[in-house]
């Protein structure tokens, strides 16, 4: 036989004998080592799922000192879920956490919303453009205005910008968001909101009715004088706010546009690419309009680029309530433009927001850039300032008379001074502007019903009171020494 043969028979063999030793265990050993088989595969079996690729472990229970920055906060957490003397709402306390981190921030621009605020608003945005039209913010615990829409309601009422909203139909919203006062103050077309106002100069509070209306949606607003001399008002920059802006000025440049003034007074800004864009139709191909300075990685430069050019006289109109895109924008045309600005020293928004969704569906709107002019400024709470400054009247600044207020002969009101001092800019005969409704006044308030064809009751309330308004009103606009200004300086360019 050969090898392989003789191994073969050798294995054939050795399964043939019998076993010459036996393993004899009790039952009670028998079940103990069936006990530690299986203890030591579930150990086994441990080791490998914690140790692979997913760690069931984590999922099982968190680590909570993996992030030690955040230990304080966990015990603080525990401490109050175990002791507090009675149930605690979780999810209060978590979204009270994030509000409170974000207002450590000391930044009025970031905001969180928790998820029944996020979805509110909106709800409220996406159903309807319903509101009192107020660009509004959160600033040392109060709501500071920024700038009404023009023609909304807020603007009609006489909300100013810069003014202070300290309660809203009663309610007190000093130390609110301004997300959370948004939710307050809008409201469906035709109901009534009652804004408490604290107004720089003025002594008292102001309490100013706004009836909520659809917000108008036209940002660009277009009238050409008899010297060929273009007005154009932007509001907000939007998504349609550039293509408005060319149709205008085609229609202008067919009726013989020979110089133009650009008007962003309370124009609270809106979208960035708009501002850049319409930015572009006035800065020559390659120059700068914007630096944008995020808080990681280069500066990212938006320069003009070649395309259509608005290449004829303009002067551009600010005022405090120009805030954030309409400063890129004037900054924009002055440095790389040599554009004159008239009017008075914008907001000083310097700052981008990038609002972000969380898994929850709240929103966390967080400071994530600076935004700076062509020539490195940094704008941000110093403003743009104009070439030629031009203050509004005193007498644009007068707040908005309630037309339910009856004031006669006898009644002692700040209103009443309000009144006279409206009374006099219209050219009526008052000597004294106290708040004493006197004599005097009530034979200007007649003369001012006889000029309107209304009763001469000598008691201004209703109609005589909204007649007062329109017609301060038509004075400002008619008026305007800053939009007077602007088209004188057009004027010279054009010589």
């Amino acid at each position: 036989m050969d090898e392989k043969e003789n191994n073969s028979q050798d294995v054939e063999e050795v399964k043939e004998l019998p076993a010459k030793r036996y393993i004899r265990l009790k039952p009670f050993s028998f079940v103990m080592l069936i006990f530690g088989l299986i203890l030591i595969t579930t150990t086994i079996t441990f080791f490998i799922l914690t140790t692979g690729e997913e760690k069931v472990v984590e999922v099982v229970k968190p680590q909570q000192n993996d992030r030690q920055e955040f230990q304080k906060l966990y015990n603080a957490y525990d401490e109050v879920k175990n002791n507090y003397f009675e149930n605690i709402d979780e999810e209060a306390m978590i979204n009270g956490a994030i509000n409170g981190m974000i207002d450590a921030l000391g930044d009025p621009y970031s905001d969180y919303l928790n998820q029944d605020e996020a979805q509110k608003l909106n709800e409220s945005i996406s159903s309807s453009f319903e509101g009192i039209g107020a660009e509004i913010q959160e600033k040392n615990g109060y709501i500071s205005v920024v700038s009404p829409i023009k023609n909304s309601p807020a603007e009609k009422a006489g909300v100013l910008s810069r003014d202070l909203i300290t309660a809203v139909d009663g309610e007190s919203i000093q130390g609110m968001s301004s997300s959370e006062a948004v939710l307050l103050i809008r409201g469906e077309k035709g109901t009534t909101v009652t804004l408490t106002i604290k107004r720089e100069g003025v002594e008292e509070p102001l309490k100013i009715d706004v009836t909520r209306d659809v917000i108008p949606i036209e940002t660009v607003y277009s009238e050409l004088d008899e010297d060929g001399i273009g007005h154009i008002h932007i509001t907000s920059f939007s998504e349609g706010t550039y293509e408005e802006l060319i149709t205008q000025v085609n229609e202008m440049q067919s009726k013989g546009l020979k110089g133009l003034v650009m008007d962003v007074r309370q124009n609270p800004g809106g979208i960035l690419q708009g501002a850049v864009e319409i930015s572009n139709l006035f800065v020559e191909d390659g120059k700068k309009i914007l630096q944008h300075q995020p808080k990681k990685g280069k500066t990212q430069v938006f320069n003009a680029t070649a395309g259509d050019k608005i290449d004829i006289p303009v002067a551009v109109l600010i005022d405090d309530g120009s805030a954030s895109a309409s400063e890129i924008f004037a900054a924009a045309l002055s440095e790389s433009s040599d554009i004159p600005l008239v009017g008075q020293t914008t907001f000083g928004k310097g700052t981008v927001q990038s609002p972000k969704d969380l898994p929850d569906g709240s929103n966390l709107k967080l400071t994530t850039a600076k935004w700076l002019t062509p020539e490195g400024n940094w704008i941000h709470e110093k403003g743009v300032k104009p070439d030629f400054e031009v203050n509004y009247p005193d007498y644009a600044m007068l707040p908005f008379l309630d037309p339910s207020m009856e004031m006669k002969e006898g009644t002692v009101s700040i209103a009443v001074e309000s009144a006279k001092k409206m009374l006099v800019a219209l050219g009526y005969d008052i000597t004294e502007t106290n708040s004493i409704f006197d004599a005097e006044m009530t034979a200007a308030v007649k003369a001012l019903q006889a000029d309107t064809d209304l009763e001469q009751t000598g008691v201004l309330t209703g109609d005589s009171t909204m007649e007062l308004m329109n017609l301060l009103r038509e004075k400002i606009k008619n008026e305007d020494p800053q939009l007077l200004k602007a088209k004188e300086v057009v004027q010279e360019q054009l010589k």
